[in-house]
């Protein structure tokens, strides 16, 4: 899905972000509990979500959600893209069996005073036909094909140079 040479020239208001659906599986939840430390067992013990729980099967914790939400958007905006800011309302679990389908839409784009530019998106997640999960998000993004927004303007670290540190 990754679009090489993503500049803020080539994005508008009300562009449609191409879609990332992905079928659950158990592993696919475990291993998201087991990465974020979540030994909480509703995401791990079928018998235990079900008969402690009252849900249908185990399911995406939180972490494992944002952490598909980061995968769709940088996927997108590709490797000099980078997340500003994400937030996120969960309204239902994702549980295995469950096809995840991200779809997202430009709402906003711009430059701040020192020249980064800015990409705001709102994101759906649903599963079938309903909304589980609903984020907006602001990804830094090159504004042409030199730029890059990992790097601090005018002052970017090099390899073999002392780390940067603020107010350096």
């Amino acid at each position: 899905m990754s679009v090489e040479n993503l500049t803020l020239g080539r994005i508008e208001a009300g562009q449609v972000v191409p879609e990332l659906a992905y079928d659950v599986t158990a592993t696919t939840v475990v291993l998201g509990a087991l990465a974020s430390r979540d030994w909480r067992p509703m995401h791990h013990d079928k018998d235990f979500a079900v008969n402690r729980n009252g849900v249908q099967d185990i399911f995406l914790n939180t972490p494992n959600q944002a952490a598909w939400f980061e995968r769709y958007l940088t996927d997108w905006t590709g490797p000099k893209g980078r997340i500003g800011k994400i937030q996120f309302r969960m309204k239902a679990s994702v549980f295995p069996g469950d096809r995840m389908v991200f779809k997202g839409t430009v709402t906003r784009t711009g430059t701040d005073d020192q020249g980064c530019g800015w990409v705001d998106l709102d994101v759906n997640l649903s599963v079938g036909d309903r909304t589980v999960t609903d984020c907006t998000a602001r990804l830094a993004v090159p504004t042409d094909d030199d730029d890059n927004p990992w790097q601090r303007r005018g002052d970017a670290w090099q390899p073999g140079q002392e780390p940067l540190t603020p107010g350096r």
